[in-house]
């Protein structure tokens, strides 16, 4: 029983359907209610708002799509899957575009509607957390506004809503260009420290033989061109907060004297002989595999262990349609007012290579692409606009290189890296082949259902759905 007496209304016009529905739901712990018209169903969604929906397409009188429509002005978080035959799937991509969360086709198997059930209760439930959260706290909002509103984002703003009142050391891991300083610049503004400095310190772009310097400061003489003190970045920080963007740059000879800084909360400016206090919060961000660097001697472990008390992960563009969407939107009429044009929009030819691209800069090309494509448009951004080296997103992770560095990979670790890749680029290009149905992907990959489900979740891949605009009012 996992429904937990939550309320999912059923519609469908054949009673033999919506019977089996019922069953199934009231065997999950569901309270089912009965609709077999869509202006029945519009009349209870109005009147006993429910959980969920399991929505026919088609309906007497109102259809399942207007009925969907409706649904989603009333409570566009109110997760819907859409009933539909064989004949009918072309049917259920318009109803994926219009915003429904998934669809079954009949005939279905128990364990098709059970997956959906449980996977729509799952997204309502975290579309109210955010929601609870964000009337608490603007800065899920104030993320949102500035990253997108996927669900991807609403999770990443969830976390800084939990973190950040903490004092809490915060590892932000993400593809360069996903807004890893944008969460940290959140987590800090709404902390008690925000009256306090923001310093951030990019340690891919110090030179090592400065790194102590430039963190704990240094007194006049200590080296040569020294001729006064400064002071470092945790001093300046003061009782704020300092984030060391990239950490993983860092040499191995200054993590020590950051771990122990960070234990001790007091270090010595480089010729000094007193100590400084510090009292700043420590946020840190990666674009590489800590992990896999821990593992290689190239970064500390104990360190590691003492950053990551609360980890936040922002996902790459590629995986956050509706974010690409909104953020072209968002650029365009940044860019318009500008340059004081009036670009309308994209065109569906320009539209559609934006989709595909795998976004290897991620927020920060996006921005760059739409910008040009700008100045460049007079009323609508075209394919000739576009400044784009395509790779199809279909293609999958990170794009395999024909001649590997062997001297840093083992051949075994190159075997299962290039296999995992192939394995999810044919899982991904079979999910889209068949709309999403994972039934109809494993037929034709020629491998059972539940190997399906399982490289799905090894893989992080997020149900397929077509890509669509989203309209003004949401």
């Amino acid at each position: 029983m996992n429904g937990s007496g939550e309320r999912v209304l059923v519609v469908d016009d054949e009673q033999a359907v919506r019977q089996l529905l019922c069953r199934l739901v009231r065997q999950e712990g569901y309270e089912p209610l009965e609709a077999a018209d869509g202006e029945t169903a519009l009349a209870l969604i109005r009147q006993q708002p429910p959980d969920l929906v399991l929505l026919d397409i088609k309906l007497p009188g109102i259809d399942g799509m207007e009925v969907l429509r409706q649904a989603r002005k009333l409570d566009r978080d109110l997760p819907v899957v859409m009933v539909t035959s064989n004949g009918q799937v072309r049917d259920a991509v318009a109803a994926l575009r219009a915003g429904a969360h998934d669809y079954l086709v009949k005939p279905f198997e128990h364990a098709d509607v059970i997956r959906s059930l449980h996977s729509a209760r799952t997204a309502r439930g975290l579309h109210r957390t955010i929601q609870r959260l964000s009337v608490r706290s603007p800065e899920a909002a104030w993320l949102r506004e500035r990253m997108g509103p996927s669900d991807a984002i609403s999770r990443v703003c969830a976390d800084v809503v939990r973190v950040a009142a903490s004092d809490f050391t915060v590892l932000i891991i993400g593809e360069t260009g996903t807004g890893k300083e944008l969460v940290a610049q959140a987590i800090h503004q709404f902390s008690p420290r925000s009256a306090q400095p923001f310093v951030p310190v990019d340690c891919g772009a110090v030179p090592e033989t400065l790194f102590e310097s430039e963190l704990f400061g240094h007194r006049r003489g200590a080296f040569t061109g020294a001729d006064r003190n400064k002071p470092g970045k945790f001093e300046l920080a003061g009782a704020g907060t300092l984030f060391l963007d990239e950490i993983g740059n860092m040499p191995l000879t200054c993590q020590a004297k950051l771990l122990r800084a960070v234990q001790e909360r007091a270090a010595y400016p480089v010729g000094g002989t007193e100590p400084i206090e510090i009292a700043a919060r420590l946020l840190a961000a990666s674009n590489t595999d800590l992990d896999a660097a821990v593992a290689k001697g190239r970064f500390r472990e104990d360190l590691y262990f003492r950053l990551n008390e609360f980890v936040i992960a922002i996902p790459p563009l590629r995986e956050r349609p509706d974010d690409v969407i909104y953020l072209i939107r968002r650029f365009i009429d940044e860019t318009n007012r500008e340059l004081g044009k009036s670009v309308g929009g994209v065109s569906e030819g320009a539209m559609e290579q934006l989709l595909a691209s795998r976004w290897p800069g991620n927020v920060r090309q996006l921005r760059s692409v739409i910008r040009r494509a700008v100045l460049l448009a007079e009323r609508l951004i075209e394919e000739q606009h576009l400044s784009l080296k395509m790779a199809p997103a279909s293609s999958g992770g990170e794009p395999m290189d024909a001649s590997p560095a062997l001297e840093s990979e083992s051949l075994k670790e190159l075997v299962r890296r290039t296999t995992a890749s192939v394995e999810k680029t044919a899982l991904i290009e079979a999910l889209r082949k068949t709309a999403g149905n994972k039934a109809e992907a494993a037929r034709l990959l020629r491998i059972d259902y539940k190997t399906v489900l399982t490289k799905a979740k090894e893989y992080g891949l997020v149900p397929v759905r077509p890509y669509h605009r989203r309209q003004k009012d949401e």
